[in-house]
């Protein structure tokens, strides 16, 4: 018995010296905060900005999400569907790409395919990068 505890605290002490001054654990950028598979930052901001859509797929591993179609209320005659990718885990301009497909109610009925002005997807990814930033800055407690 004795020797079983003297053993042990043989291997405690030994085990102990291997958590030296060098070893430090390495610190995240705040750019870079990826418990998730992409940046936390853009993840967060992407899911924000679009609430109030309904979400048709999300992977928070591959960056990736998808809404299904959303109809605005003030303007039942056109529906939009947005798929935002998280392409990098750096919080960067180019880690951000948004698609945006739009569709306006036809005469008979039906949904005819119509295009999207691109300031509209600029202005989606301006405002989840400036939401992104915003997220970071009061996680840092600035």
């Amino acid at each position: 018995m004795l020797l079983r505890a003297g053993l042990c605290a043989t291997a405690i002490v030994a085990l102990a010296g291997c958590g030296g001054k060098n070893h430090r654990m390495a610190e995240l950028a705040p750019t870079q905060v990826n418990t998730i598979g992409v940046n936390s930052y853009l993840w967060r901001a992407s899911l924000d900005s679009i609430s109030f859509m309904p979400l048709l797929q999300s992977d928070s591993a591959g960056g990736v999400i998808v809404t299904d179609w959303y109809t605005n209320p003030k303007n039942p005659g056109e529906r939009v569907k947005v798929s935002i990718m998280i392409l990098d885990k750096d919080l960067r301009a180019d880690a951000l790409k948004v698609t945006s497909v739009r569709e306006v109610a036809s005469a008979g009925g039906g949904w005819t395919p119509a295009p999207v002005q691109a300031a509209t997807v600029q202005k989606l990814e301006d405002i989840i990068l400036t939401r992104a930033r915003d997220l970071r800055r009061n996680s840092m407690g600035g």
